[in-house]
């Protein structure tokens, strides 16, 4: 279930968190462990070394792919100011990330990945071969040469200064010229770019994919996914849609959006122990499927409810979008670029922190590396949206850079101190989302429990830090939070009564700061 949770608003701040079971396949069980594990898995005919070789040249395709065409629209855009330093700058970034995309896809594996699916899928194309492969990565370096000799020619041509008009204004004619000899070379790049990676992702998922029914008995692992992935997903729409919503008078937010997309974290608070370990395996790579997702805001068509409903399209190979259609008054806020049809690209972080009884017994008889992972990947990813946001649009972090860095940083040292039940990664995760305008996501298995005690702290923190919070009514406002309002109806509505699902030998292993007011709970756990 997706619940909505809305703190109220102070001079006109409103905070918004959704809470949702986690994104997993429980119909199949976790006998043979989650998603990560069984794509794993080595299949047969397939070594280790390429397994990794493939997840990784899949991760750099997902990075490399919207970092490109973020910065074809810095150089659409560096094309209209009066500096030539500046569209050469974005050039050269251009031009760096274009050589990456094309050496990554140029790999030996992806050529045999592609020849090996279109050699023996039921209906194989007659016309593939290795040469139409090369030509599609000589496609793309050819649109990029064909962009760096047209800015050469605009420059030569146009090296004389600028002419002034009798008001005293510059003239900027030519600057509007250069965008518009640009435009049909950078849209050609981004083709090249989005048909070479439709090509070359499914065949090297599909090589990971081999003999996956002898890593998973009886349904396949694509079934698996896709029901990981389509929980996933509605709770990134639900999300989304709230923070397009709430940020359209935040007009940094609206130039964040178009110029490099939205950040969506994801917190869970599942063990690394049995079944819940599973669990995390699956969300790990649902979360991370998320990449493929971008968002299209469109002007709906009246304004009826049913008009007003997101709809999901696929016009690119495993690419999805979903288009957001807006009232008039929402749509006319938008920057003319996501008006004329340009996408949202996600971003997806997952940060987990285990903190029932069984993730005491994982930490000390278990394991709980697949948490270290997850965490670790995501603050780079964290790290790598907040390093090109800050070149991208310096004025979006504001007085808060300062402040966000050193957040990041306390992020990494409690990544590293593998300190048991380290919930400060949780909060300072959240405390950058929030700071970088993104999506939160708060879960864990059912979202009433473990994700109450989380969602109701996360509110008394920000009203301290925040809104000047009284430390003295710190535990009382926490307490209430928990006794009162949304969380304790979600507890009811899902199972008929007004009582968290812990008893208190459980509670002992719980950080202190998430153990529920006396005669709030007493329920068995399930």
């Amino acid at each position: 279930m997706v619940c909505v949770w809305c703190v109220w608003g102070c001079a006109g701040v409103w905070y918004e968190v959704i809470t949702v079971g986690a994104a997993a396949d429980h119909s199949q069980g976790f006998k043979h462990g989650g998603l990560q594990r069984l794509l794993s898995a080595r299949s047969v005919g397939v070594s280790s070394e390429q397994s990794s070789r493939a997840r990784e040249l899949l991760g750099s395709v997902a990075q490399l792919r919207p970092l490109l065409c973020g910065q074809a629209e810095e150089l659409l855009q560096a094309s209209l100011e009066l500096c030539s330093s500046l569209l050469l700058r974005a050039l050269d970034r251009l031009a760096a990330t274009t050589g990456q995309f094309v050496h990554v896809l140029k790999d030996d594996l992806v050529r045999s990945s592609l020849l090996a699916l279109h050699t023996t899928s039921p209906a194989p194309t007659q016309t593939w071969s290795t040469t139409r492969r090369d030509c599609m990565w000589a496609n793309v370096a050819k649109s990029l040469n064909c962009i760096v000799a047209m800015v050469d020619r605009l420059q030569e041509r146009d090296h004389t200064p600028q002419e002034v008009t009798s008001e005293g204004s510059t003239d900027n004619t030519k600057n509007t010229g250069w965008r518009d000899q640009l435009l049909p070379l950078v849209v050609t790049l981004q083709d090249c770019v989005g048909e070479a990676e439709a090509w070359a992702r499914p065949a090297v998922t599909a090589f990971l994919l081999q003999g996956e029914h002898r890593c998973c008995p009886g349904a396949p692992i694509t079934q698996r996914r896709d029901a990981v992935f389509s929980q996933a997903l509605s709770a990134l729409v639900c999300g989304v849609c709230l923070r397009v919503y709430s940020g359209l008078q935040d007009q940094l937010f609206l130039q964040q959006l178009h110029l490099q997309g939205v950040l969506v974290q994801y917190e869970g608070l599942l063990s690394t122990y049995g079944d819940e370990q599973g669990i995390l395996e699956d969300m790990e790579v649902g979360v991370m499927d998320l990449n493929r997702v971008s968002f299209s805001l469109s002007l709906a068509t009246s304004d009826l409810p049913c008009s007003m409903q997101p709809c999901l399209s696929s016009p690119r190979g495993d690419d999805i979008v979903v288009q957001v259609p807006l009232p008039p008054d929402a749509f006319a806020a938008l920057p003319w670029e996501l008006r004329d049809g340009q996408l949202v690209r996600v971003h997806p972080v997952f940060f987990n922190i285990g903190i029932n009884q069984q993730q005491s017994l994982a930490e000390r008889f278990g394991d709980s590396s697949v948490q270290d992972r997850i965490n670790m990947r995501s603050f780079e990813l964290l790290k790598v949206y907040y390093n090109t946001l800050k070149k991208t649009l310096p004025s979006v972090c504001g007085v808060e850079v300062e402040q966000v860095e050193e957040v990041l940083v306390s992020l990494q040292v409690s990544l590293q101190s593998k300190r048991r039940k380290n919930t400060d990664v949780l909060w300072l995760a959240a405390q950058v989302c929030r700071a970088l305008r993104g999506v939160r996501l708060t879960s864990c298995k059912s979202a009433k429990d473990r994700t109450s005690m989380s969602v109701t702290l996360e509110q008394v923190r920000v009203l301290s830090q925040q809104h000047n919070l009284s430390p003295q009514h710190f535990p009382h406002a926490l307490d209430c939070m928990r006794r009162e309002g949304c969380r304790m109806e979600n507890v009811q509505k899902n199972i008929c009564s007004r009582k968290y699902a812990f008893n208190s030998v459980q509670l002992l292993t719980f950080p202190r700061l998430y153990r529920p007011p006396e005669g709030t709970y007493g329920r068995a756990a399930s």
